[in-house]
């Protein structure tokens, strides 16, 4: 098993990204569009989940259900990252930005949030404030 982690870009909260994912579908699943094939597809595959970073801070993941290949607007060959519709909040991380995607190990990804905190509204809270309350260590 194997994850991917990209960033959101221009989505400030769970709420957009929620909203972006109606708009890019596939045989009814949201999709998210990357340059590059996983070389390691078989692993994502097995188990994997994609983590988002939204302003600085990896705030959610969806489990991968599929990964098809794409042609995209300028005719190059894309990828299509087919995701479950569950967006399961995490316990927030600082994340650097970075291009495109990378191979999140298990052993590296932040656990679930949790059924309590994220019912708490611990995820739907502004990311600033998220960032803050972890680093103090108090989510």
């Amino acid at each position: 098993m194997l994850n991917i982690i990209k960033l959101a870009v221009g989505c400030p909260s769970l709420e957009v990204l929620r909203e972006r994912l109606n708009h890019y579908r596939i045989n009814g699943h949201a999709t998210v569009q990357t340059r590059t094939m996983p070389k390691r597809a078989e692993d994502v595959l097995d188990g994997g989940s994609l983590y988002r970073v939204m302003d600085g801070m990896i705030l959610c993941r969806q489990p991968i259900i599929g990964l098809e290949s794409c042609q995209r607007a300028d005719g190059s060959t894309g990828t299509l990252i087919v995701v479950s519709d569950d967006i399961i909040p995490v316990q927030p991380r600082p994340m650097r930005p970075f291009q495109g995607w990378r191979y999140l190990e298990p052993k590296d990804a932040p656990p679930d949030l949790g059924d309590s905190l994220a019912q708490n509204g611990i995820a739907d809270l502004p990311p600033q404030l998220r960032r803050e309350l972890a680093e103090l260590a108090l989510i």
